[in-house]
């Protein structure tokens, strides 16, 4: 188990940021919708920003283990990491109100009320089921770029 553990730790603590990233991402969604009632594109636009900020941290530290803070290195680190983030953020960003406008999240609303889920109410947030959907997808575009293009080796040295 161990063994298998340490052949796919790099996968295993993307996968634990990436949640944590999308806990970020949701969570300031649903405060940015909710609590300050911005607008379904305002509120996805600002939670993107919070998670990029917080995955550009844990994937340099933890998931990558680029441990160099060259100034060179940090900052080609930093724009390609965020250029490839700007990319799957144009998809988020136009994704989420696309799918909303559809309708989709209307068939999980209805969905949620015949489980009677009806008293929780970040459930029933506009544009949520839309934003789960695209989030699958841009978790994997990003490591697909963070592993080829941004953090390329395991650990970056001078």
């Amino acid at each position: 188990m161990i063994k298998l553990i340490k052949k796919y730790k790099e996968i295993i603590t993307y996968i634990f940021f990436g949640v944590l990233s999308t806990v970020v991402s949701w969570g300031t969604y649903i405060l940015f919708e909710q609590k300050f009632a911005l607008s379904v594109f305002v509120s996805n636009l600002l939670s993107w920003i919070c998670a990029v900020a917080f995955a550009f941290i844990t994937n340099k530290l933890w998931v990558f283990e680029s441990k160099s803070m060259s100034p060179r290195i940090l900052i080609k680190e930093l724009t390609t990491f965020v250029t490839s983030r700007v990319i799957t953020g144009l998809i988020e960003i136009a994704g989420v109100p696309l799918l909303a406008k559809t309708g989709l999240d209307n068939l999980f609303f209805n969905l949620m009320y015949k489980l009677n889920l009806d008293k929780f109410e970040f459930l029933f947030t506009d544009g949520i089921y839309s934003k789960i959907i695209i989030s699958v997808i841009v978790v994997i575009l990003n490591y697909i770029f963070s592993k080829l293009f941004v953090f390329k080796s395991k650990k970056t040295g001078e």
